[in-house]
């Protein structure tokens, strides 16, 4: 049971005040943070109870619909452009375009099956806070509970972007910043495959160890 919530940690992945602004502002913007992820989680284990059952007959819908879902909280494309760092600047549009889709699918592989497979579990919101040096940053703190009680903890960074919505664009899962492993895993890709982004793109895996402390956290 508890490498399947390790595991579900991972995939919730295949992710508190603003003082430049008065008290009732910046609590304004906590609670609305705070609504947006608990609204939204609550939606995602609903959809997932939904959908369970499809995985073993029809793993594609099971993608296809937590697909659904998650781009409902999560920026798929920020996130998938950070990990790619400065070669998203060099990469095309169709590169960009190929890896959102190979980011996306291969985290469905990976944790899908633990994901279904990881029995009861609750999700709850300790705290929000904003960024003191922007409003449209924000981090909330959660901690997964397995059914048998254990713990974890998770981080999810926030962001307000230009479609005035409030998407998850990073999270931390035990100390180690998911983003930024899965970004030192492309740069490295992109050493061992001599600078060929297409050969990057087309071998991607999601996999990455998030019970290491040996991950960089920033």
């Amino acid at each position: 049971m508890e490498s399947g919530v390790m595991m579900l940690s991972r995939y919730w992945v295949l992710m508190l005040a603003v003082f430049a602004f008065s008290t009732v502002e910046a609590s304004s913007v906590e609670d609305e943070v705070r609504k947006v992820v608990v609204d939204s989680t609550a939606q995602l284990v609903e959809k997932l109870n939904q959908e369970k059952a499809t995985y073993a007959e029809n793993p594609e819908r099971f993608y296809s619909e937590m697909d659904a879902a998650l781009s409902e909280l999560v920026d798929f494309k920020r996130i998938a452009a950070r990990v790619m760092g400065k070669n998203a600047r060099k990469a095309s549009k169709d590169q960009r375009a190929r890896f959102l889709d190979s980011f996306k699918q291969s985290l469905y592989v990976a944790y899908s099956k633990a994901l279904v497979e990881s029995g009861a579990f609750e999700i709850t919101v300790e705290g929000v806070q904003v960024n003191p040096r922007s409003d449209k940053k924000a981090s909330v703190n959660l901690v997964v509970t397995s059914a048998s009680g254990n713990h974890y903890p998770v981080v999810y960074s926030m962001n307000y972007g230009k479609n005035e919505l409030w998407m998850l664009e990073n999270v931390i899962v035990n100390g180690v910043n998911v983003g930024l492993a899965f970004r030192d895993r492309f740069s490295q890709e992109m050493r061992q495959q001599q600078g060929d982004i297409d050969k990057v793109i087309a071998n991607w895996s999601a996999q990455i160890d998030v019970e290491s402390e040996d991950v960089a956290v920033q």
